[in-house]
This record gives C-alpha cells, structure tokens and sequence, in this order.
C-alpha cells in the first residue's frame, strides 16, 4: 500500500468517531461539510444554504447521511441537482472514504456528513 497523494491544499477527511470528524487538521463536532479547500461545521439537512453555495465548485456531494444509509430528502436533492449538483447518498464513513478517493484523482467533490 502507499499513501494516497492530494493536490496542493486539498482537504481530505482524516478520520471520525461517534458525533466528530477530523478534516483539514481540526477536529468538529456535530455535522461537518468539506468541500476540497476547507473543512466546516455544518447545519445538517436543513442548511442547504450552505450546500447550494457549492454551486458551480464542485459536481459531485457524497451526502453521508449517519451510521446508515437512509434516503435524504427529496426537495433538498432536487434543489441541489437544479444548481448543478449530483448528490450521493450513503452512510457517512463510507460517504468520507469515496470523497477521499474522488478527490484524490483531483475532481470537483465534496462531502456533507451527519455524525454517527
């Protein structure tokens, strides 16, 4: 195995635990968007606010929706797709471990993770 290489300031996910992520060498509790450039708190589903101003930086967001997969809501989807944005929905760790690998063959993505 070898370490996976990132571009210049590219913020991957380092790591996770119940109810905190690790990005870009800070630790946040609670929900967390990461987008390639930064780490963040985050709102959770009902910020899209915050995912929207996404729009026209990144492609694809891996919406990490907990412990589980669970089906995120449809109008929050729609609205993003209407921006340009594909969303992913899957359990956060395995929503973290695709953002690290899509990232790191340099593509527009980011992740928005709910705690576990």
């Amino acid at each position: 195995m070898r370490p996976t290489d990132y571009a210049a300031g590219a913020v991957p996910v380092d790591g996770y635990g119940p109810g905190f992520f690790r990005a870009g060498g800070q630790v946040i509790h609670g929900a967390v968007l990461v987008d390639g450039a930064s780490a963040q708190a985050w709102g959770g589903l009902d910020d899209l606010g915050t995912l929207a101003a996404l729009a026209g930086r990144i492609d694809v967001l891996f919406l990490g929706m907990g412990a589980a997969i669970a089906r995120p809501p449809a109008d929050l989807v729609a609205a993003l797709e209407g921006l340009g944005i594909m969303v992913e929905a899957m359990a956060s760790p395995t929503a973290a471990r695709t953002y690290n690998v899509t990232l790191s063959e340099g593509r527009r993505v980011a992740c928005a993770l709910l705690p576990l």
